[in-house]
């Protein structure tokens, strides 16, 4: 090779070096523009609250929840990006401790309200003291005993909550939240479950529809104002492991019936871990109680203004890492200033922690003693509890007034019903459904069932407690909760008895019952007084 090939050679591979180098660097660049140029969209969600503003759990082996430590979490990543909305999917209410439940659930709104949730939907607790009273802490009203409430500032929507009298939604379907020049689409539902869960009473101005329906059809109106980025709230079940597989659960069976157009699901109801994607939509659901709180990060083209990227995290509100909240801590204060020291009072003593699980035989300790405060409460024959009626297990050790309104949340009364052995069967019967099985806690009676029988058959001997069979047609005085006596859990067999007297809350009854059987000095000295 001459000395000029050799230059030639050589120029020319510099020469392809220098334009390989450009059009990598090119691209890199282009892409690295494209990124910056990318709309990061913060969504942080809480489901299942249920006014748990002063209560901790074990996450993991670490202390978790509380209003003031969510708080503290959802204001710095907050800071971190300022392109963030807050959102719930529902139960923010209902079941609470005193501490809320005690104010008309009005301390858990202020506590939402100081955080300015930007949208949620009512969860099927948020109907337990009825449709009005629903609607008061939404948009505001009076109270006889709290007085005039503001409201909350939360943007509401539910698109499967239907008016019965106007036949449209009782709340708007959806809201729109723009946030850097983007539209984003919320789409609130509520569980069809609602009408098992929720006295009729409470919820008799309203039909639930079909979830999927409602979803679509709003899917399709925010599609004609040119929506392209669309979050569904629902107080609908989902589940999956950490890696995000063997997902399950109602979300996840509605998925792929759902329109395409459906970006992210924020679920809820189910108290689970959930952060899965199935038929392209993600779905996370974060725990319950304010133990943690769901982190999703969109990354949506400000031209087409699609979403080219999302994902999320599971964040556990641990104590370890962050210091808890000023201003929430200060309304806590306020509240606890409010309930006064009555609450503090010691009523009892438990040799041992009475647990509310069911055990194999589908039987909860807690539960049978709840029933069998009621029966003597009310001079009954049989009692019946159903599985919701109480949220915690009861404690050993010394038991405070606000240990029992924690652990019985519900503010249900006793109700004495006259009940034939007939409908006192079909109760037990009703048990079991197609698609769940619902376990009622008894005393006074004892019955034996085959599980293989069909549905509606399952009961073959039921007697009570001198051995003596149920009589279809002889009468029997039942001591029940007023949302049992109302068909609640969809035992509507309960329904059919004729009401004969009125009692205590049941958590007096339970009250009575520890104060007599399972003293404590303090509580024998007030009976003595």
């Amino acid at each position: 090779m001459s000395k000029f090939q050799a230059i030639t050679s050589l120029f020319i591979l510099v020469f392809i070096i220098i334009f390989v180098t450009y059009k990598i660097t090119a691209h890199s660049s282009k892409h690295s523009t494209s990124n910056r140029q990318h709309i990061q969209v913060q969504l942080l969600g809480v489901n299942d609250f249920h006014g748990q503003l002063n209560k901790y759990q074990m996450v993991s082996g670490t202390m978790a929840g509380g209003a003031e430590y969510l708080a503290a979490y959802l204001k710095t990543f907050m800071q971190e990006n300022p392109n963030t909305l807050l959102v719930h999917s529902g139960d923010m209410v209902g079941g609470s401790p005193p501490i809320s439940s005690q104010f008309k659930d009005e301390p858990t709104i202020e506590f939402l309200n100081l955080l300015h949730f930007d949208a949620g939907t009512p969860g099927n607790h948020e109907f337990d003291q009825g449709v009005n009273e629903m609607k008061r802490l939404i948009h505001g009203g009076f109270n006889k005993k709290t007085g005039y409430f503001q409201g909350a500032t939360t943007s509401y929507s539910s698109a499967n909550i239907i008016d019965t009298k106007s036949g449209t939604p009782l709340l708007p379907p959806y809201v729109i939240k723009q946030i850097d020049g983007i539209n984003i689409g919320f789409i609130g539902v509520v569980t069809k479950e609602t009408t098992l869960y929720v006295a009729p009473e409470n919820r008799k101005e309203v039909e639930i529809t079909d979830e999927v329906s409602a979803i679509n059809r709003t899917v399709k109106l925010l599609k004609e104002k040119g929506i392209k980025v669309i979050v569904v709230l629902a107080h609908d079940s989902a589940k999956s492991d950490q890696s995000g597989a063997n997902s399950s659960g109602a979300l996840v069976e509605m998925a792929p019936k759902i329109d395409d157009e459906v970006d992210v699901i924020f679920a809820g109801h189910s108290h689970e871990y959930a952060n899965t994607v199935v038929a392209g939509k993600l779905i996370v659901q974060a725990y319950s109680n304010g133990k943690a709180f769901s982190q999703v990060n969109l990354e949506i083209d400000p031209h087409t203004k699609i979403i080219v990227k999302k994902q999320a995290k599971i964040i556990v509100t641990s104590h370890q890492h962050i210091k808890p909240d000023e201003e929430t801590v200060a309304l806590l204060n306020k509240y606890r200033k409010r309930l006064g020291s009555h609450l503090n009072q010691i009523i009892g003593e438990m040799p041992e922690e009475i647990s509310r699980n069911q055990d194999a035989n589908g039987e909860s300790p807690l539960a049978k003693m709840i029933a069998e405060s009621e029966r003597e409460a009310m001079g009954a024959d049989i009692a019946f509890v159903h599985q919701g009626e109480m949220r915690k297990n009861l404690k050993k050790g010394e038991i405070t007034v606000e240990d029992l309104y924690t652990d019985l949340p519900m503010g249900h009364s006793v109700r004495k019903l006259i009940l034939t052995g007939d409908q006192i069967k079909l109760a037990l019967e009703q048990q079991w459904a197609k698609d769940y099985e619902n376990r009622l806690q008894t005393v006074g009676l004892t019955y034996n069932w085959d599980p293989n029988a069909p549905i509606g058959n399952r009961i073959v001997a039921l007697k009570d407690m001198k051995g003596q069979e149920i009589q279809p047609n002889n009468e029997y005085e039942v001591a029940v909760s007023n949302y049992l006596a109302s068909g609640g859990d969809n035992f509507t067999a309960f329904e059919q008895g004729r009401l004969v007297e009125s009692g205590p809350q049941v958590v007096t009854a339970l009250i009575r019952n520890i104060q007599q059987k399972y003293p404590h000095e303090t509580s024998l000295r007030s009976l003595k007084e």
